[in-house]
């Protein structure tokens, strides 16, 4: 029998609007219509406008602070289901929470699965996501994860750039399989920073493993929180004598005094993505859309196609 294909809508919730509407435009349509109506105690409840019945619904929604984006996508899961969609991809460009992925000490949370379970219980069929912190947070559901890589938005840039002492760093030992995966595609060597911990967002010390004299050095991250770490590996590194050094970043999250560190750090620029917005321009920060990637994930999905085709770059 042929495969039947049913019809496609997309919609966003608030925390990504200026992204869904571009992968939108990239895909062909608008944004479905759905209003978040407000309570004067702050409680929220979102509407579908138009039927969904019967439909393939992509829900497009970046889960970073506040918790309000998550519930947010949890409630507009829940709509669509009780509004019988025939099949609901969750949509999410940065999965928050997947720092929590594992029990790193006694008496805490794994929230990565806590929200896994709770999309699954709001009647997901599937998870469309991005540079996930930790890859095996897949293995969290039971259901179809699409993990997209950023590096084929990532490596035409940073090809384009013609750096030709380029050497590709990891900001800490956790990142040292990203870096080498990005420096397989420049046939570049690695450099890792090696960095101690007083407690979450603050370094007591760092060091470099690798030589870095006159090198032109990528640090590879998937999130860029308060850019402490970008920042003190830059540093250290233009120390050791390096030429320039850059940071390439999935996740803006960019929270306290981020964009201050940015701008006074050595860093020659951050480039990063748009599944997150940015609260503030910066000459520093460099964002490359994720929106044409996504179109054609949702694309593939829908058609029943080959995501990983998705992967392979030029």
């Amino acid at each position: 029998m042929p495969l039947q294909f049913n019809p496609v809508k997309l919609f966003s919730g608030s925390a990504t609007v200026a992204l869904a509407n571009k992968i939108a435009d990239a895909y062909g349509r608008e944004l479905g219509d759905v209003v978040l109506s407000r309570f004067s105690d702050g409680e929220f409840q979102p509407h579908f406008n138009e039927s969904v019945r019967g439909g393939d619904i992509f829900l497009i929604q970046s889960t970073n602070q506040p918790t309000d984006n998550l519930m947010e996508l949890l409630m507009m899961i829940d709509a669509a289901r009780r509004a019988s969609a025939h099949y609901v991809t969750a949509v999410i460009p940065y999965f928050g929470l997947a720092r929590q992925d594992r029990k790193d000490k006694p008496r805490v949370a794994i929230g990565a699965k806590l929200v896994a379970n709770l999309l699954v219980a709001a009647g997901i069929n599937r998870i469309m996501t991005m540079d996930l912190h930790a890859a095996q947070i897949q293995g969290f559901f039971d259901i179809p994860v699409d993990h997209l890589d950023a590096s084929i938005i990532f490596v035409p840039y940073i090809k384009s750039l013609g750096l030709e002492n380029l050497t590709i760093a990891s900001p800490d030992m956790g990142g040292s399989y990203r870096a080498r995966s990005f420096a397989k595609f420049f046939n570049a060597e690695v450099v890792i920073c090696d960095k101690r911990r007083k407690r979450a967002n603050e370094i007591e010390s760092m060091t470099i493993i690798g030589d870095v004299t006159g090198q032109d050095i990528v640090l590879i991250d998937d999130i860029c929180d308060t850019a402490g770490t970008l920042a003190k590996a830059a540093g250290l590194i233009m120390e050791r004598g390096a030429k320039s050094v850059r940071a390439v970043c999935t996740h803006p999250v960019l929270s306290g005094k981020a964009y201050e560190t940015i701008q006074n750090s050595v860093l020659t620029e951050l480039i990063v993505t748009d599944t997150i917005p940015l609260k503030h321009a910066s000459e520093k920060i460099r964002v490359l859309s994720t929106a044409k990637l996504f179109a054609e994930a949702i694309t593939n999905v829908n058609e029943h196609g080959s995501i990983s085709q998705l992967f392979k770059i030029d």
